[in-house]
């Protein structure tokens, strides 16, 4: 990777970091509204097979992949999904500070797509990729925490649910919402508008 390549994807700007901490506190307030309904609106994929919940999980998980899609930044997926999960735990989640890890691991999951590419290729296929590891972020994760000893068939269903979930609802949703944003102008300053632009 030339220095040049490099200082591209690892050097922040100050823009870079306001519209990241603004994606994060947005995100966040989305998590806080998922927080308060996700309970009965999941209980009935969970009545119907234990795990099946973890395919709406994908909402907690949008704003790592976006972070990412939108900067296009060395850590913006990691850095995105922190401040969301911080916004939310301010706002009184009820996991408290593992709100906080929550948000790490499932950053890193999907930060870890983006680096598979070299932070290259911006795609609808790398954007799904992004929400598939958040997934299997946020159920290893849960798996560990929340649900030790649990029966292997309802790890194995938890953990494709949450793998699903994360790539159609974080990654293609963020997909098209990174898109959306770019068509309004939003994005100008940033690479993922301008493709935009150059392809209306």
């Amino acid at each position: 990777m030339s220095t040049a390549y490099g200082n591209r994807f690892t050097h922040w700007r100050v823009v870079d970091i306001v519209v990241a901490a603004a994606l994060g506190v947005a995100v966040g307030l989305i998590y806080f509204a998922w927080n308060l309904v996700y309970s009965p609106v999941t209980a009935p994929l969970e009545a119907a097979l234990p795990g099946l919940q973890a395919l709406l999980y994908g909402v907690w998980l949008i704003g790592g992949v976006l972070g990412g899609l939108v900067i296009r930044k060395v850590g913006a997926a990691v850095f995105v999904s922190i401040v969301a999960a911080s916004v939310s735990a301010l706002l009184g989640a009820q996991w408290a500070l593992l709100t906080l890890e929550s948000g790490l691991v499932q950053g890193l999951g999907a930060e870890l797509a983006f680096a598979i590419f070299l932070y290259r290729n911006w795609r609808l296929p790398v954007a799904v990729l992004a929400g598939a590891l958040s997934g299997l972020a946020l159920a290893i994760n849960d798996l560990i925490l929340w649900y030790v000893g649990a029966a292997p068939t309802f790890a194995v269903v938890y953990s494709i649910s949450a793998i699903i979930s994360g790539a159609v609802i974080a990654g293609v949703g963020s997909w098209a919402l990174t898109k959306g944003l770019a068509r309004t102008g939003a994005l100008s300053r940033f690479a993922s508008g301008r493709e935009a632009a150059k392809a209306a």
